[in-house]
């Protein structure tokens, strides 16, 4: 098998290491280059023409999304494929309709990352557990839950811009509930709820999490 070469884009350098020493301690994997946001990592794959471009959704200048549906224009032979932390059915779907050929979440392991971009590589589509379900949904023309009456639409989001995953874990952290006790609740790891709490501080222009929950108190954001 030949190498599959790689560029990683996240605006979080040390998540960037993370990820690039996880995918090169396979010996079919090599990362070839790496960018900050979405106009530096179309032009990375101009100018090395990687197989596959790994992209963050939430980058500054250009996001991951606007990224992989303009990727044909700079580099037609790489795949996009779209990394994050929200597992939403809006996110989901933009990704397939920007032409993604996967869609992973950021607590993926070593051995499902490293699965997809092979199958990836090789021609395939590669959605991880709870992505696919979005999208088995939407292929039988339906929403998840649904019932006989007609879906309500789900409010639009606040002035932060937070999800409704950023309000449920914003607002577990106001009831005084700890990183691990929170990924107990949610179903996901320690490290996911700690990126959600960054991403959350950062949305509210905070510095520590006293602020974070005054400010949300404060503001009814949850």
């Amino acid at each position: 098998m030949n190498k599959i070469n790689i560029v990683l884009a996240d605006d979080h350098v040390l998540v960037r290491n993370g990820i690039k020493a996880m995918l090169e301690s396979d010996a079919d994997i090599d990362v070839i280059g790496e960018a900050n946001n979405g106009v530096e990592a179309l032009e990375t794959a101009r100018r090395l023409h990687p197989d596959i471009l790994v992209l963050d959704i939430r980058m500054p200048e250009m996001n991951g999304l606007e990224a992989a549906a303009k990727l044909g224009a700079y580099s037609p032979d790489t795949r996009a494929v779209i990394l994050s932390m929200h597992d939403s059915e809006e996110y989901v779907l933009q990704a397939l309709d920007a032409g993604a050929y996967g869609y992973l979440l950021k607590d993926t392991d070593r051995n499902e990352f490293i699965k997809a971009l092979k199958q990836i590589y090789n021609g395939n589509k590669y959605f991880s557990g709870a992505v696919s379900n979005v999208l088995a949904n939407r292929l039988l023309n339906t929403k998840p839950f649904t019932t006989s009456k007609p879906a309500v639409p789900e409010p639009a989001e606040d002035s932060y811009s937070l999800t409704r995953k950023e309000k449920e874990i914003l607002q577990m952290i106001v009831d005084g509930k700890q990183n691990k006790q929170i990924a107990e609740a949610s179903g996901k790891s320690v490290r996911t709820i700690e990126t959600h709490r960054f991403n959350i501080m950062k949305k509210l222009g905070v510095n520590n999490a006293i602020d974070m929950v005054n400010k949300a108190v404060k503001e009814n954001l949850v």
